[in-house]
Order: C-alpha cells, then sequence, then structure tokens
C-alpha cells in the first residue's frame, strides 16, 4: 500500500489542532501538528508533506514569516500553503498571504466541507504527483537505453508502462471533475501544471512505442 499523505497543521491553539483533525479524520491522510512556526519548520526538514494549514496570529514567528521561511527552502517552496485566520483580521491579510506564497486564505470560523473539500483535492494532486514522478522515472529509464534488448522485452514492458500511464490518465480526470465541482480557482495552475506533465509523459511513451 502507498504511505499515506501528510498535512501539516500549525496552530499555537490546542482546540484549533482537535478541530482541524476532527475536520480532516474522515480523509485518508495523515495530520501532523505543529504548535508554532518554529515547530513547523523544525518538521518540514525530515517530513514530506502534501499541503500545509497555517495560522496567520501566532506568538512569536507568524504566519506570514513562517511561510516565508518554506517558500525560501528550495525542498519546501512548492508545498501549498493554505491559510487560516479569524474573520475580523485586517483587510490586507488577504493580500499578505498571497504575496506570502498562499494558495488559498479562508477565515474562521470556515465551513468543514469546505476545508475538507480543498485539502481533499490537493492531497489527491499531491499522490498523482507521486504516482506520475514514479512512472517518468521508468519511463526515462527505458528511453535511456536501460530496456534490456530484443522485442520480447519491448513486448513485455510497455504494456505495463501504459496500463500505468493510462490510470494516472484516468485519476487526472476524476481529479479535475472533482475540481470543477468545488469551482476553487486555487486549484488551476496545480491541475494544468499536472496535465501538462501528463501530456509530455504520454508523448514520450508513444515516440518509445
Amino acid at each position: 500500500m502507498p504511505e499515506r499523505a501528510k498535512i501539516l497543521l500549525v496552530d499555537d491553539r490546542e482546540e484549533n489542532l482537535i478541530a482541524l483533525e476532527a475536520i480532516l479524520s474522515s480523509l485518508d491522510l495523515v495530520p501532523v501538528r505543529a504548535r508554532s512556526g518554529e515547530e513547523a519548520l523544525k518538521a518540514l526538514l525530515n517530513t514530506e508533506f502534501a499541503l500545509i494549514l497555517l495560522d496567520v496570529r501566532m506568538p512569536g514567528m507568524d504566519g506570514f514569516e513562517t511561510a516565508a521561511h518554506i517558500k525560501r527552502r528550495e525542498r519546501t517552496r512548492n508545498i501549498p500553503i493554505i491559510f487560516l485566520t479569524v474573520v475580523d483580521s485586517a483587510p490586507d491579510y488577504a493580500f499578505r498571504g498571497y504575496a506570502a506564497g498562499a494558495v488559498d486564505y479562508l477565515t474562521k470560523p470556515f465551513d468543514p466541507w469546505v476545508l475538507r473539500a480543498k485539502v481533499s483535492v490537493f492531497t489527491e494532486l499531491y499522490n498523482m504527483n507521486k504516482r506520475l514522478a514514479e512512472q517518468a522515472s521508468m519511463l526515462r529509464d527505458r528511453l535511456s537505453g536501460e530496456l534490456p534488448p530484443g522485442a520480447g522485452d519491448q513486448a513485455s514492458v510497455l504494456p505495463e508502462l501504459s496500463r500505468r500511464l493510462t490510470a494516472v490518465e484516468d485519476e487526472l480526470a476524476r481529479v479535475r471533475e472533482l475540481a470543477r465541482k468545488s469551482q476553487d480557482p486555487a486549484l488551476a495552475v496545480p491541475l494544468a501544471d499536472l496535465a501538462d506533465r501528463v501530456a509530455r509523459l504520454r508523448a514520450g511513451f508513444d515516440a518509445l512505442s
């Protein structure tokens, strides 16, 4: 079984972390807690996350500063960040959140269904990217000449590659439909990037075939 995606929950209040875990409990993912920006940065050193839910208002290093550190690091800069904050925050918080690299911004109290739907789609995109990277690695190996010589060897490998790539394409279509129903503009860029990667992989496979 593939490893479940991990979501980093960053909030200095215990009750908020408990509430987030409860909202996300029905999803197939692993929530990881961080009680401060510093804890979040430490967690990111050794663990790969599909998404970060980041509270804006925290003592010490706030959400904006934490996000700035995340985006400066090579291995973490592409992790999507959704900012969470209370509804009476300053009007410029949303702008500052997007400027800091957030893909979305939700105010508390937020609709649990909306948050769950957003997290679900971003997790799906993360899992698809992982699987696509695996398929691309296999295809690169074949294209670089590591496929043993002989038509019989190719005949045994290419159908398996085709089956896996078709499964990725089917899953991409399903995620696109989920994104369409959610009408979430934050998903447009990562979906387009993923679709482009799938198309390039298909073109490479067709050339190999």
